[in-house]
């Protein structure tokens, strides 16, 4: 091992381990033409503030940093004295801005082009094509995931890396997904030259020595970032957000563990263990492992008796997976518990029981509509030690966000844009896509259990998304099969998490479509696969809609705290009472069993109705998405169940 604390590189340097060898570097696969050798000094550290550092992933810093050519190299221990310095540097650089109304919070401005996840410039890269890219008779654009050869990324990313950090730091950053030392965890080493990258993965991830302890000398994720921009720039960055929209490229590499990202420093591009790690190549491991890596939440629930549940659910991005998470029942007596908002890895124990982490350390959040009124527990969680991202700001040192409760009135708000905005402003005060990032510590009703190495037991799986009209509100799979055909023929209006635009509503296999790392048809070979194990505790799956309107374009059911209504009826499922009647989709509550006790003009027939019109469409829609693009890999028991609900539907 190598005692390393910081290096100082002196600008030019190239590295001559890496360079005598062979011009080709293997950790991120760049042909890169031999500069300059010069030696790599390193500032003596003290006892206090050493890092050992194992030998592949000084390996790693020299191969990178020999190519991206940083200024200097800062390797990240996760104190809390190192995040101060950090938040200095970008208030320094005027990229991050004070918010003295609450506790070491702080708001960032971006780039106007540098928003949201970028789903078309995307891609995973392996030898054989037919590994990401199902065999589909006519495939859809941005229907699943993009593949690129290995080939053309070697090109792509030789046009972009060499020296793309120069004058920049680059931060070496250790992190756990997952509880430091479970099994269920893994390890990766992000290298980043954005402190506000540096600064969001201490809080989404767990960082520093202990990580670094148990990883020793085996093999972690390689996660390389950059911004795009080294210095001196051509141009001034706007809003002091270093960025290149034009070249931007997130890249993973599934066979050798590699996440490559260029030119974005938004959240979802650029905090690598995220979406990249947690669920691209998360989903590639888990199908090689035997286990699952999903979209979904997870959450506990005691009721009344106090008999405690636990539940994953998978909603696509923005569409309340966080609001049901941190849910304040309305019903009395029930108590919801957070485990996660978005991300679950889950694997079947040696008694057969499904248990799930959540892999994340903090919350990245979607603001507007969060208030105290839809997401009380969210508001007394992220106004401490939280980075928010393109929400408006108050004159008063706060910030702003559609959903909040207005300010008073002799307060001044300027927004996201940096316009001054009022409610009768033309446009929003927050990027609908703007964000909180929060330590998950910081939640009130933090699961006991969340970060149990064992995982919580999972009894309920949750499909979901924005259905205006057609889906009822909730109903439960026949079985195993029928559950997993629910997920993979899930569809759900698009929103402002990824740069699609309007209200089309979209298939989103599992919420997954944007994170699966793998041929779709083998994913869900991989569901259904759990099913021939006889000692597999499976749970109950169940498709919810909160999202139905009425022919007036109102919300037909209340949502929120009121969902726990739903949540209740479920859990009466899982505990096998007869309480549920067969329909068109699956199993729908008996209306004597579902709790409304206090609510008011319910339209329970126009939650629960499945016109023939509508379903003979949708599973039209559904075929032909699956035929188009799975095609032939497309599983017989899937398409088995696409037939058997047409047949259902000719019989209604």
């Amino acid at each position: 091992m190598a005692l390393v604390r910081h290096f100082a590189c002196n600008g030019g340097f190239a590295l001559s381990r890496c360079l005598s060898s062979s011009p080709q570097f293997s950790a991120i696969g760049i042909q890169m033409a031999a500069t300059t050798v010069r030696t790599l000094s390193v500032v003596p550290a003290t006892k206090a503030n050493t890092l050992e550092l194992p030998k592949k992933v000084v390996g790693f810093v020299e191969e990178c940093a020999g190519l991206c050519n940083p200024k200097d190299i800062h390797v990240c221990d996760g104190s809390e004295r190192e995040h101060h310095k950090l938040m200095g540097i970008m208030e320094a650089q005027g990229l991050a801005h004070p918010l003295p109304k609450y506790e070491n919070c702080w708001l960032v401005n971006t780039d106007p082009a540098d928003v949201a996840r970028v789903e078309s410039r995307t891609y995973i890269s392996t030898r054989n094509q037919h590994d990401v890219v199902p065999k589909g008779t006519n495939p859809h654009k941005g229907a699943l995931p993009n593949w690129m050869s290995p080939k053309q990324l070697d090109q792509e990313l030789t046009d972009r890396f060499p020296r793309t950090m120069e004058g920049r730091t680059m931060y070496v950053i250790p992190f756990s997904m997952g509880p430091v030392g479970s099994r269920l965890s893994k390890i990766g080493v992000q290298l980043t030259d954005s402190p506000y990258v540096a600064a969001s993965m201490r809080i989404m991830t767990r960082i520093g020595t202990e990580v670094l302890h148990a990883l020793g000398d085996d093999d972690f994720v390689r996660c390389l970032h950059s911004v795009g921009q080294p210095l001196p720039m051509a141009k001034p960055a706007v809003n002091n957000w270093p960025c290149n929209p034009a070249e931007t490229i997130i890249t993973h590499r599934p066979e050798t563990n590699e996440i490559i990202s260029y030119g974005s420093g938004y959240g979802g591009n650029s905090i690598l263990g995220k979406k990249c790690l947690a669920l691209r190549l998360g989903s590639y491991m888990a199908r090689k492992e035997g286990w699952l890596a999903e979209h979904m939440l997870i959450l506990g629930i005691t009721n009344p008796q106090g008999v405690k549940r636990y539940i994953a659910a998978a909603f696509p991005s923005a569409c309340g997976k966080t609001n049901l998470a941190m849910m304040t029942p309305e019903l009395p007596g029930y108590k919801v518990e957070c485990v996660g908002d978005d991300i679950a890895w889950m694997r079947f124990d040696e008694n057969g029981q499904l248990r799930a982490i959540n892999p994340e350390n903090g919350f990245f959040g979607v603001a507007p509509g969060t208030g105290t009124k839809t997401n009380p527990v969210a508001m007394q969680t992220v106004f401490k030690n939280s980075v928010f991202t393109n929400v408006a700001y108050t004159n008063d040192g706060g910030v702003y966000w559609e959903g909040m409760d207005k300010p008073n009135a002799n307060v001044k708000i300027t927004s996201w844009m940096g316009k001054s905005w009022t409610p009768e402003s033309s446009e929003p005060a927050a990027h609908p896509n703007s964000r909180f990032c929060s330590p998950a510590s910081q939640c009130p009703i933090l699961d006991p259990a969340w970060e149990d190495p064992k995982g919580v037991p999972i009894d309920a799986i949750l499909f979901g998304g924005r259905r205006p009209e057609g889906v009822p509100l909730v109903y439960e799979a026949f079985d195993w099969n029928h559950g997993v055909f629910m997920g993979a023929s899930m569809r759900s209006e698009a929103t402002a998490a990824a740069e699609f635009k309007g209200k089309m509503v979209m298939h989103d296999p599992f919420a997954m479509r944007p994170f699966v790392g793998y041929n779709i048809g083998q994913y869900f070979n991989h569901w259904l696969s759990f099913a021939a194990n006889p000692n597999h505790k499976l749970p109950r799956m169940f498709h919810v809609n909160w999202f139905r309107k009425d022919a007036q374009g109102k919300f037909m059911w209340p949502g929120f705290g009121d969902n726990v209504r739903v949540l209740d009826w479920i859990l009466k499922r899982v505990d096998g009472e007869n309480v549920a009647t067969k329909s068109l989709v699956g199993y729908v509550p008996t209306k004597e069993s579902f709790n409304l006790n206090g609510l008011s003009n319910i339209n329970w027939d126009g939650l629960f109705h499945t016109p023939k019109d509508f379903w003979t469409k949708e599973v039209t829609e559904i075929r032909k998405y699956f035929d188009d693009n799975i095609g032939s890999d497309l599983p017989s028991a899937i398409n088995n169940e696409v037939t058997k609900l047409e047949q259902r539907i000719k019989n209604q």
